[in-house]
């Protein structure tokens, strides 16, 4: 029996990369494919909006249009969080690849997380949480004797700063350093800012054309520097990753099992 999947921001550029994904998939079935209330592309053949051909789902914008097993939302926060409070997924379980939720936004998603099985992430490329745990080991290793800036470039349409990614790798290196990212975070540096001070992790974001994704963290000490990158050239790799998600809820549905999970427990990292 295949797998039902609802896609929340089917219409967006990940929404058509997972429609696509999805219909290579012999254990996967698009039953959902949901927008934004004034989209233009109501009504239209979510197979054709994702440059597929026909494939019988109608984009909608009502929930209860079809049942699902699991829901992928890859949206805006404020989206996220309205299905969150309609129950939309009770029942079910959700794959979260929406950033920029403020501290309100992520409790709401841990309480959900007490009902049914949530996996989100900042960035469900396997490379990226390969490099994630990279990071992690050199924070631990290098400690307060680096100095840690972290870089990130994405296209011009992205909405939020820094990336969802770049705040991971902060709280990566803080929480790996015994700190609160929250206390050592610097966002940009102008004007007459003085020394740089330890434990800071200085943050720095650029927009521009299509990139779809860079990270470095720069781990700078004397004499020498360790960067770790990570440079996404197709946002295929973020379907992938959200289709092993989907796999993973479905496992967690079957079993009963209710929580909020990473993609380090979706690739057993």
């Amino acid at each position: 029996v295949p797998i039902n999947v609802a896609i929340n921001g089917a219409a967006g550029r990940m929404g058509r990369m997972l429609i696509h994904a999805i219909d290579g998939e012999t254990d996967l079935s698009l039953v959902l494919a949901l927008e934004r209330p004034d989209s233009v592309l109501l009504g239209q053949d979510a197979g054709l909006v994702a440059g597929i051909g026909e494939i019988g789902v109608p984009v909608a914008t009502n929930m209860k249009a079809a049942s699902f097993d699991v829901l992928i939302d890859f949206s805006v926060p404020a989206a996220t969080l309205g299905l969150l409070e309609t129950g939309a997924v009770e029942g079910c379980g959700m794959v979260i690849g929406t950033t920029g939720f403020n501290a309100a936004g992520l409790r709401a998603i841990d309480v959900a997380a007490e009902t049914v099985p949530i996996v989100m992430a900042p960035n469900m490329s396997v490379g990226v949480n390969v490099a994630f745990r990279l990071i992690e080991t050199a924070a631990k290793i290098l400690g307060g004797t680096v100095d840690i800036e972290i870089y990130e470039m994405h296209h011009r349409h992205k909405i939020d700063a820094p990336s969802g990614t770049a705040v991971r790798m902060g709280e990566i290196v803080a929480n790996a350093r015994g700190r609160d990212l929250e206390e050592d975070a610097i966002y940009g540096r102008v004007g007459d800012t003085g020394e740089r001070t330890q434990p800071t992790i200085g943050f720095h974001s650029a927009r521009g054309g299509d990139v779809v994704g860079e990270h470095t963290v720069t781990f700078a000490g004397t004499g020498e520097r360790i960067e770790i990158t990570h440079k996404a050239q197709s946002r295929s790799n973020f379907a992938a990753g959200a289709i092993r998600a989907v796999r993973f809820i479905a496992e967690k549905i079957a079993l009963k099992e209710k929580g909020l999970y990473g993609m380090e427990n979706v690739l057993g990292l």
